[in-house]
């Protein structure tokens, strides 16, 4: 190098040719001077055997959808590339780390080579999956998880997830984000009221894509076969939603299945039936719904002062509903003094059966007790001491009714045993508006007037109102057992066309927490609550403020038949929600495949108190039709309280009938329910490959989302990324593959290139 200086040096003049020609020359002896060196080059990567990981492959049934476009369904995909030899990337990790396989979909299974999976998975539970390989691995050398999925999480919110403590995960998107051809049921639900023309509310949201300018339909079915109601939709654009509501009165009480099914109508058949290649999947086309109709008949007992037109015109109206009994207990004649000898004639009975041959004098009233009529009573001796005395008797009944009778007529104790049956058994109370109620009939300052839902303070004088007109209040439209047409303008003409009425009790206010269903007067005056409700206890209470409820039925046959769907509604209403003495109820966990459902039975005896030291046995038939019985075990936390678990292995509507028997294996009562089960509703609820979700799964985890193409560089490149255990490793740099014939190459090309310079401009 001192020689090349002093030649260059030595040169007549230096021109850029010359620079450059010495830099070369320079640069090829540099290099060929650093071959007699020896450099290494040092790093760090994952120690052979010494570090797991972790291969998890989606079981689901989602991974049977076939995406647009692909011959094969994301099984079939998942499937051939876990097919591995030891020359591919499964093989290549298996050089450098300890392998475990899985395959999820509820649950988390261990495998051997993935020759378990069949795709029938009835949930993809990702999120739970994650975190039980969080869990098994705690504090062991784990150097990530392959997830290989559609990304469809089944228990995992849209926007609020925690995976905090998962390893790196580095999933594999299986399919494609794009929108598939494909019709589904989605967010349905059921509504039941005590509407007399629509009790049940069906309501389902139909989602279509790729189906423009088809012809879609939605059937209801009842009992798997018996076709009710059928809607018809062309589609109007790709990816579009439609909002069906059906409206069903069942003719039938107890537990009722129903079943919705939506396809494309075709038009060489009348059946809603689509080929399975028409759509991506025909899983989320049908769901299955449960009505629960109560089994009745409930009974309601009438209790009035004096014989009226309100009961004829009421016992009418509930006479057209089979479900709900009304007893009376009428008042014909009220007691007189004990010491009044005023016209007697040496007779100890009441006045009122003079004249009667063959009376027996054990069987009349005498005069210091009230003349009562029974009506409708299950046999001679229910009330035949008038108004119940014991729980046992008055719990027996759904709801009770009050109508024009004074405070007078009840004892303390039968007052205070009357807020005990709305409060304590959960019953309906309600008072009607005759001369002798509220107020007027001293019920101020009373049990009664206490779950009454109205303040019954002394008024201070006032105008009444120049017209008793009744009008619904804002939340009054919103109880559908408060009106009677279908639609709003209906309704406002029914109300105008309504009569005026002529008895009225005014009261000062409602009470905090009570609803003012409707109202009376008009424009010009003041607006007085006419029919309030409110929740005391476990109960319900209402008032009805109006008198004179008949005058609706006299005007019009028309207003006879609304009057009486009033009567049939509110009571209805009024008895919904009262619990019997042997309930069944189920309770689902969240709606996750494979989870137990808790049948939960409360059994009372007739003075509903919880009953201990009795049998309970549960029978539960799935959607086959094959039945299971199992035993309830009282729970310790609460008496009269009884659990069973059962866990649901189809979809479909599975029915409970519980039975509770004494020691003596007398059989106390029974009780039924149902419920549905949808499996995959939430597996198929989105059938598009979910990449965001992937993506944010990487993300919050350190890891990275591969495509399938890519897992054979990931795979080699996997032993270099951040690993728990790691080794250091030294290599001269000659060693390295290629490195030193590049070298002489290049010293080559350098001097080369500066003899060539040095010709091609005449430089010595």
């Amino acid at each position: 190098m001192v020689l090349l200086f002093w030649s260059y040096r030595s040169a007549p003049r230096i021109s850029a040719a010359r620079i450059i020609a010495f830099c070369l020359k320079v640069l090829g002896l540099i290099l060929l001077a650093l071959c007699l060196l020896e450099p290494l080059w040092n790093g760090r990567r994952a120690k052979t055997g010494a570090n797991l990981f972790v291969v998890i492959a989606d079981n689901s049934s989602g991974m049977n959808i076939r995406d647009a476009g692909s011959s094969k369904n994301r099984g079939e995909i998942l499937r051939a590339v876990l097919q591995t030899e030891k020359n591919n990337w499964l093989g290549t990790l298996a050089d450098n780390f300890q392998i475990r396989q899985y395959i999820f979909d509820s649950k988390l299974r261990r495998t051997a080579d993935f020759s378990e999976l069949a795709f029938d998975g009835k949930a993809s539970a990702i999120g739970t999956t994650l975190r039980t390989i969080a869990g098994r691995y705690r504090n062991r050398p784990l150097a990530g998880v392959l997830l290989m999925t559609d990304g469809n999480a089944t228990d995992m919110a849209e926007h609020s997830y925690d995976l905090s403590g998962v390893p790196a995960v580095y999933p594999v998107l299986i399919g494609r984000g794009r929108r598939q051809k494909d019709i589904s049921l989605t967010n349905v639900s059921v509504t039941q009221t005590s509407f007399e023309d629509a009790p049940v509310m069906i309501q389902a949201d139909v989602e279509v894509s790729g189906y423009a300018g088809k012809t879609v339909a939605i059937d209801l079915i009842e009992d798997a076969n018996n076709l009710l109601e059928r809607r018809q939709w062309t589609v109007s654009g790709n990816d579009v939603r439609q909002v069906f509501r059906f409206r069903v009165r069942p003719e039938r009480t107890g537990v009722l299945f129903y079943n919705l099914k939506v396809a494309e109508m075709l038009k060489d058949q009348s059946p809603t039936q689509s080929s399975p290649s028409s759509e991506a999947t025909l899983a989320n086309n049908s769901r299955t719904i449960v009505v629960d109709r109560g089994e009745g008949p409930y009974r309601i007992l009438y209790v009035t002062g004096r014989p009226n037109w309100e009961y004829k015109f009421l016992r009418r109206a509930i006479s057209e509903d089979p479900h709900v009994q009304l007893v009376g207990l009428l008042q014909v004649a009220r007691r007189e003094p004990k010491y009044d000898w005023r016209g007697r004639t040496g007779e100890s009975s009441n006045p009122l059966y003079r004249g009667f041959d063959g009376t027996d004098e054990e069987q009349t009233e005498q005069y210091d007790q009230p003349v009562l009529v029974r009506l409708n009573t299950r046999d001679d001796v229910e009330l035949r001491d008038g108004f119940p005395k014991t729980k046992q008797e008055l719990f027996g009944y759904h709801a009770v009714i009050l109508d024009d009778v004074e405070a007078e007529f009840f004892s303390a104790d039968q007052m205070d045993l009357l807020r005990r049956f709305v409060s304590e058994r959960g019953g309906g109370f309600f008072m009607l508006g005759g001369k002798e109620s509220f107020q007027k009939g001293n019920f101020q300052h009373t049990p009664i007037g206490r779950i009454l839902p109205v303040h019954l303070d002394r008024l201070a004088k006032e105008q009444p109102a120049s017209q008793i007109r009744l009008n619904l209040t804002r939340q009054g439209w919103l109880q559908p057992w408060a009106r009677l047409r279908d639609d709003e303008q209906a309704e406002k003409q029914r109300l105008l066309n309504m009569p005026e009425f002529r008895v009225f009790n005014r009261v000062r206010a409602v009470k905090a927490g009570a609803t003012v269903v409707a109202t009376v007067g008009d424009e010009q005056t003041r607006l007085f609550p006419a029919l309030v409700v409110q929740r005391f206890g476990k109960g319900r209470t209402a008032a009805l403020t109006v008198g004179d409820i008949w005058r609706w039925g006299l005007k019009q046959s028309e207003m006879h038949d609304d009057m009486s769907k009033f009567w049939r509604q509110t009571l209805r209403w009024l008895v919904a929600d009262v619990p019997e003495r042997i309930s069944l109820r189920p309770a689902l966990r969240g709606g996750q495949p494979n989870q137990p459902v808790v049948l939960k039975v409360r059994a009372h005896n007739k003075d509903f108190e919880p009953m201990d030291g009795v049998s309970v046995a549960v029978k539960v038939r799935d959607p086959e039709g094959k039945e299971v019985r199992l035993t309830a075990e009282p729970i310790l936390t609460e008496a009269g309280l009884f659990e069973a678990t059962y866990i649901p292995r189809l979809s479909g509507g599975y029915y409970a009938r519980a039975s509770v028997a004494n020691a003596e294996a007398i059989q106390l009562g029974t009780a039924e329910t149902g419920w549905a089960v949808d499996l995959e509703a939430r597996e198929f609820r989105s059938i598009q490959a979910n990449r965001p979700l992937l993506e944010k799964i990487a993300r919050q985890t350190s890891g990275q989302l591969i495509e399938i193409n890519e897992l054979d560089d990931f795979a080699r490149s996997l032993p270099h990324r951040n690993v728990p255990v790691t080794t250091a490793w030294v290599k001269p740099l000659w060693d390295l593959p290629g490195v030193l014939p590049a070298v002489f190459l290049f010293i080559l090309i350098c001097f080369g290139g500066e003899w060539a310079l040095r010709r091609w401009k005449g430089m010595p």
